[in-house]
Formats: C-alpha cells, sequence, structure tokens
C-alpha cells in the first residue's frame, strides 16, 4: 500500500536544505527516522538541528493506511525479517530520510549549555517546526566509532562524541539508570542460524543521546501543555533499592556514599560476573513502563505517573515515527504546542484510545522477540545435551521460579536447576535443549 498523499504541509516547511544533515544507522537499514546536523558553539555548549521523517504529512488521518498502522501499533522485528508499521514503500522510500534527497521532516533545534543543560520554548533553548532537509550522507555505528578514534569525523557530527559524553554524565548526575545487559543477536550465515552477542559501538550511545534529549524536551512541552503522549516508568519501591543494595553487598561490591543507582552501575566493569548479576537484578526497579495520555484523569484521588523514572525525566517517544506508532501522535502536539496552534482534532480524538493498543502491540513486539531468540538458543543447542559450559547466574531462584544463568559460549540466557546465588561463576551441564518448545534448560555440574 502506498502512502495516500503526497507532503500535507508543503507550504508550510522552512527550507533547511543548506544544513548538511547526516543519518547514522545499523549498516544495513533504510527505514531511516533520523538525521543531525551538531556544532559546538564558543560557550563550550552545542548547537544541535535534529531531523525526524515526517510521518503525518504522508497519512491521511482516517485513511486505510492510519487504520492499519494504528492495528500494527509498531515494526515487528525477526531474525529472518521484519513486518512493518508502515509499507516499505513509505518506511524505507518517500518517508525516510535517505542521502541525495529532499524530504520532509519535523526538525528539533536544540541549544544546549556548556552545562549539559537545554532551555525551553519560552526562553528560545528549543524550536520544533518543519522543514525541508537534504541528507548530504549515510553513516553507520561502525564508521562513526573509527572515524571518531582516527579523528576524521564527518564535519556535522564532529561534536558529537563531546555532546554525548557530556549529556551521558550530566544525566547519570540526575538520577538516571542505564541497563547495560547483553544483547543476543540472531543471524543466518551460510544457511546456518547462530546466536551471538551483539556488537556496542561508543557512537550509538552518543547518538542516543540525542534521541533522549529530544524525548525529554517533547515531554516537558506536553506535560506544561497537559495534552499528549508520554513514556513512563514509575519510581522503583524503596525495598526494590535495598535489595539491589544487599546484592552488592552479598557480591562484595563497594556502593559508593552518595552514588545513584545509574552512578553505581556506571561504574561497574561491563566484563565482570558481578556486573551481569547487578544490572539483571536491576531490571526490576525499572518494571511497570506505559503510555500516559494527556489530560490524565485522577483515578481513586492518586496522581497518575507521568515522569519516567529509568530517566528521571518526564519522557516522550517522538524520534522513531517510521517504526513506532505513537511517536507521530506526540510529535503533532509538539508543533502545534510550538507554534502556538490548536492541537489538530484527529490527534486529540485518537490521544485516549492510543495507550490500550501499543500496550498490547508492545507486548507482542516482546514476545516475538524473545520466542525468536529462545528457538535459536534451542536450535543452536540441540546437538550439545550433556555437555559442559561456563556460565554465571544472573538471577537467584525464586518461589515457583527458576535460577537463570548467563553462558557466554554460545551466548544464551536460560534456567538452571538448583538454588544458586547471583553472581556466582560455576559450571553447568546442558539437560534440555527442545526446539519444539523453544526451550533449554541447564544443571549444575558436579564438582
Amino acid at each position: 500500500m502506498k502512502s495516500e498523499e503526497p507532503d500535507s504541509f508543503a507550504a508550510q516547511r522552512d527550507d533547511l536544505r543548506h544544513l548538511p544533515f547526516v543519518t547514522i544507522d545499523p549498516l544495513a537499514a533504510r527505514d531511516l527516522d533520523q538525521a543531525v546536523h551538531l556544532q559546538a558553539d564558543a560557550d563550550g555548549g552545542f548547537l544541535v538541528h535534529y531531523a525526524i521523517a515526517d510521518v503525518a504529512a504522508l497519512v491521511v488521518p482516517g485513511g486505510a493506511l492510519d487504520i492499519e498502522a494504528r492495528r500494527r501499533g509498531t515494526t515487528f522485528y525477526f531474525p529472518d525479517g521484519a513486518v512493518p508499521l508502515h509499507p516499505r514503500a513509505l518506511s524505507e522510500g518517500s518517508g525516510s530520510l535517505l542521502p541525495g534527497v529532499d524530504r520532509p521532516a519535523v526538525v528539533w533545534t536544540l541549544r544546549v549549555a556548556a552545562d549539559g543543560r537545554v532551555g525551553d520554548l519560552a526562553g528560545g533553548g528549543v524550536a520544533v517546526g518543519r522543514a525541508l532537509v537534504h541528507v548530504v550522507a549515510k553513516l553507520d555505528y561502525a564508521g562513526v566509532s573509527a572515524d571518531a578514534a582516527r579523528g576524521t569525523l564527518h564535519p556535522s557530527i564532529s561534536a558529537l562524541p563531546a555532546f554525548g559524553q557530556l549529556r551521558r554524565r550530566v544525566a547519570l548526575e540526575q538520577g538516571r539508570i542505564t541497563l547495560d545487559l547483553p544483547a543476543q543477536e540472531v543471524t543466518r550465515t551460510d544457511g546456518r542460524w547462530t546466536i551471538g552477542l551483539a556488537v556496542r559501538y561508543d557512537s550509538e550511545e552518543w547518538n542516543a543521546e540525542l534521541s533522549l534529549l529530544t524525548g525529554m524536551v517533547a515531554g516537558k512541552i506536553m506535560r506544561d501543555a497537559d495534552v499528549g503522549l508520554l513514556r513512563t516508568v514509575p519510581a522503583p519501591p524503596d525495598a526494590a533499592i535495598k535489595t539491589l543494595r544487599g546484592l552488592a553487598h552479598t557480591l562484595g561490591v563497594e556502593w559508593g556514599d552518595g552514588l545513584t543507582v545509574g552512578q553505581f552501575l556506571a561504574r561497574q566493569p561491563a566484563d565482570s560476573p558481578r556486573t551481569l548479576a547487578l544490572m539483571s537484578a536491576t531490571t526490576s526497579l525499572l518494571s511497570g513502563s506505559d503510555y500516559l495520555a494527556l489530560p490524565a484523569p485522577i483515578l481513586d484521588g492518586a496522581e497518575p505517573v507521568t515522569e519516567h523514572s529509568g530517566l528521571a525525566s518526564v519522557y516522550a517517544h517522538v524520534t522513531a515515527p517510521l517504526r513506532r506508532l505513537p511517536d507521530r501522535f506526540a510529535t503533532e502536539v509538539c508543533v502545534a504546542v510550538a507554534a502556538g496552534d490548536p492541537v489538530p482534532q484527529w490527534v486529540l480524538d485518537a490521544l485516549p484510545e492510543l495507550p490500550k493498543g501499543i500496550r498490547e502491540s508492545s507486548r507482542l513486539a516482546s514476545r516475538a522477540d524473545r520466542e525468536s531468540i529462545d528457538l535459536a538458543e534451542a536450535v543452536v543447542l540441540a546437538n550439545a545435551v550433556g555437555e559442559r559450559f561456563d556460565a554465571v547466574v544472573t538471577r537467584p531462584q525464586r518461589a515457583h521460579r527458576p535460577a537463570e544463568v548467563f553462558v557466554a559460549d554460545p551466548p544464551v540466557l536460560a534456567p538452571c536447576r538448583g538454588d544458586l546465588r547471583a553472581g556466582q561463576a560455576l559450571g553447568v551441564l546442558l539437560a534440555e535443549a527442545d526446539p519444539r518448545e523453544r526451550r533449554i534448560l541447564f544443571a549444575p555440574a558436579a564438582g
């Protein structure tokens, strides 16, 4: 299905084609949501122009494409392909910020001070509006990291490492919690499925800071206007933080005075088994993620959760509209509020019902990802039942839930029999590997 109409906002766009925007994505990606032009200023701060694919300009509200996108909610990823939120003619074509062509975009302009903080709409530190942009280069994470190491970064992002490092430091000071758990990746090589750990590049972290900062700014705009769609995570209960501190003490990891959870975790060595156990335990601190439509009703006298506790900030999804449904609606709110215009009625009509549908699509996407990895693990290990592996316990046994271990080669996370201690290194035997059930099970090795 093709997009139903050409650029609906062509007459409302600034011409920013003089800015040499670049994209930074995985090498094979063609659904390019974001492009950036970033400059350091004389005061030690940064001027950021962040262009986001303008999907709302290409989708007619209430049309067939809009209805189908609302049903899907997100792009679903599988090892052998993806089921896109939008037709590829849009997500990898007319809507994608591909190099060498003019594209409609929503451009965020952020003035970041030397202390890493950004202003607001009223003070001129933030602007957002529609523009026509031109991407001059499609860059990838591996290449950007290599260029940074050589000192040969593209001029449009020469300041990106400094920006990313500054924003990460400020965010940790403000209470952000970052979980660096191993990311499993299923690939097909020479007709065989394999599972490995995804390579992490520092350029991914720098680039992520652009998206996170933009989402925080967008969240504040909508919260202050009391209209929009926020991404929320409730504050962790004191008992969960106490449990994490207890685990750190049990593992012999010192928690320095005054350190937040995020600062403590950021100081842990990435290759330590104890760090893996701590990170796994921390996932319970960030449970309960949801979306909140504004204005939000007060239920049973309780104020709704409006912040994302993992980011220690109000936050919204606005930077991946080709792949996520909520970004299109939240972006339209921000554009309208910034211009002093009424929020479009089609957005206001949709907001109350969006969280329910997005919850379901997010649940299905998570299930698809988990079951794909479970299947790959079982297939890869199907002929290894009875073999011994080195493992680290990431989660102890709890009630009716078995312990969980991480095996590095091949990299799998799986249940394990026995009353095991988090952070414990041990040998395990593969007791079961059933591809039909997408299940593997380990047991402690004797001795």
